[in-house]
């Protein structure tokens, strides 16, 4: 629940800005692509940090080297990130964070049945972590697919 907590803390804190009058932060597609990236990075920094040890044991059996795969994902997450905060990126870093996200289920999946911890505490039940992926899933196809580009903002 934890990325959750951090992309709606930073959607209201952008879409605040924007209304102060920071005009890169005056739409809720902006401000959401935004928390997607600040969350990616939040998620990302575990698969290097003390949790790196729990990230590896969600990782399913049938996956090989799971420590590469781990840092892989990690990068993957930081790179998608970056890329829906630069415009002529936000379309395919979308669409690849998507995919991303479909593909990391399984880990997900494995974890919930499997009882594995996450600093000590059971992972995240499997309805409310699908539930969870398909939000973020929508939330990236809206913001950074289904939202047309700028041409005046954006080049």
């Amino acid at each position: 629940m934890a990325p959750l907590i951090v992309l709606i803390g930073v959607v209201l804190l952008a879409r605040l800005l924007g209304y102060a009058g920071v005009v890169p932060l005056r739409d809720w597609a902006a401000c959401t692509r935004l928390g997607l990236a600040v969350m990616l990075c939040f998620t990302a920094a575990a698969h290097f940090n003390s949790m790196r040890a729990d990230m590896i044991a969600m990782v399913p059996p049938s996956v090989p080297n799971p420590g590469l795969m781990v840092t892989f994902t990690g990068v993957c997450e930081i790179l998608g990130a970056v890329g829906l905060l630069v415009p002529r990126a936000r379309r395919i870093a979308a669409a690849a964070l998507i995919v991303f996200m479909l593909a990391v289920l399984p880990a997900n999946i494995h974890a919930a049945r499997t009882g594995v911890t996450l600093r000590g505490a059971p992972a995240t039940p499997i309805a409310p972590r699908v539930a969870l992926q398909g939000l973020f899933i929508a939330l990236l196809w809206w913001s950074g697919l289904a939202v047309p580009r700028r041409r005046s903002r954006e080049g």
